[in-house]
């Protein structure tokens, strides 16, 4: 329904749908991931494992904490290359699509 009514304000163009359409899937993504980290907390009285990696500009900071915070750095790592590769891809669409 909202995307509906989002694709009539946009003239129906396809680089703003595929756009929508990962936006949604990304926000869905992380609202889930949320859910699931809240019922986790609440479930389990195990130690916490942190893991982080923020860009600031070019620099990425990685942090983490706790007995198993390798990994979570390592899949933190992994994401943000992940997240590199598809914004590289979506400037190389949006680009031949102006053409």
């Amino acid at each position: 329904m909202i995307y509906k009514k989002f694709l009539k304000c946009v003239n129906d163009e396809p680089t703003i749908r595929k756009f929508f359409i990962l936006f949604i899937i990304g926000f869905s993504i992380i609202f889930m991931g949320v859910i699931i980290l809240m019922v986790a907390a609440m479930l389990c009285d195990d130690s916490v494992n942190l893991g982080a990696l923020i860009f600031i500009g070019p620099f990425p900071i990685v942090v983490g904490a706790g007995p198993k915070a390798s990994l979570m750095i390592l899949f933190s790592i992994i994401l943000a290359v992940l997240s590199i590769i598809m914004f590289l891809l979506l400037r190389r669409e949006i680009k031949k699509a102006s053409l």
